[in-house]
């Protein structure tokens, strides 16, 4: 498994379980770092929701935080992100792995 505990793959699966959060990952990831209002536009939900959406991706170690002047900057951080693909690929490698074990049952 990865370095993550799984309490954190938990939190991040949780945070990433949201079509709000989702998207401000996508624009994230695309855009770099952005502020809440640029997150916020284009968006049907209020900034103040949107702020509420990146503490909770925040909290799952996703996306952090600088401040440049009176600006709150937010940019993903990609290693939560791979630490929940790295758990992912070892899932599926086990599942892989057992439904190779099965196939050759079946064959003999």
């Amino acid at each position: 498994m990865s370095n993550a505990s799984r309490g954190e793959l938990a939190q991040v699966f949780a945070a990433l379980g949201d079509g709000v959060r989702l998207q401000l990952i996508s624009r994230l990831l695309a855009a770099g770092a952005l502020s809440a209002t640029a997150l916020a536009g284009g968006e049907t939900i209020s900034r103040q929701a949107i702020v509420k959406h990146l503490q909770v991706l925040e909290s799952a170690g996703l996306v952090t935080h600088s401040r440049q002047g009176r600006e709150v900057l937010y940019a993903l951080d990609a290693r939560r992100l791979q630490e929940a693909r790295a758990y992912l690929d070892a899932v599926s490698s086990h599942w892989d792995a057992s439904l190779e074990r099965l196939r050759k049952l079946v064959d003999s």
